[in-house]
């Protein structure tokens, strides 16, 4: 199993409405994201960071970052959490799914990647159009509960429609850690 891992839309100025309310959501987030990305780096798995350009149509991936360092506190504390590092890749992403008119399928064929660990925001939109593009291409999907945001009945809804319809595996984080740590075996 070749693994990556997937942060959906967190580099952002959380200026949509339900923001207020998912403030410390965020933020928890971040820091579980955070800690699967470190596992990747140490295990030599690929980070891949899929971002909704917010209609900056000219902006590349740093210009967000910059955007968002610049915005709220909300923004400031996910940036500083999960500032893209130089062994990170990075898409935008012009509407939900990561998969919609985006390099990613060709990306992760290149990687050799079968199997996608999804993370960021939100459950009830971009990972879950995101799941089901990832489902119906075939790759093995699965969804780290702790480490996606949504308000929480949405995210309970969301979480259950992956789950009933098959589009992904919702798993914890420790068992995300488990399979994200080890390092992964050569192609040999």
């Amino acid at each position: 199993m070749n693994s990556a891992l997937l942060i959906i839309d967190m580099i952002s100025p959380f200026d949509f409405p339900e923001a207020a309310s998912m403030q410390a959501d965020l933020v928890r987030t971040a820091r579980q994201i955070r800690r699967l990305r470190e596992a990747c780096h140490r295990s030599g798995r690929p980070v891949i960071y899929a971002n909704d350009n917010f209609a900056h149509w000219r902006s590349d991936f740093r210009e967000l970052v910059a955007m968002a360092s610049a915005s709220g506190e909300t923004a400031k504390a996910v940036v500083a959490c999960l500032k893209p590092t130089p062994e990170d890749y990075f898409i935008l992403k012009p509407k939900h799914s990561a998969f919609l008119a985006t390099p990613l399928p060709v990306l992760l064929s290149k990687l050799g990647v079968d199997t996608l660990f999804l993370t960021g925001m939100t459950a009830d939109a971009c990972i879950l159009s995101t799941a089901v593009d990832a489902n119906a291409r075939e790759y093995r999907v699965r969804v780290v509960r702790e480490a996606v945001a949504a308000l929480p009945e949405r995210k309970r809804w969301a979480f259950s429609l992956m789950s009933a319809s098959h589009a992904a595996q919702v798993v914890g984080v420790r068992t995300a850690m488990n399979c994200l740590g080890h390092a992964h075996a050569d192609a040999s």
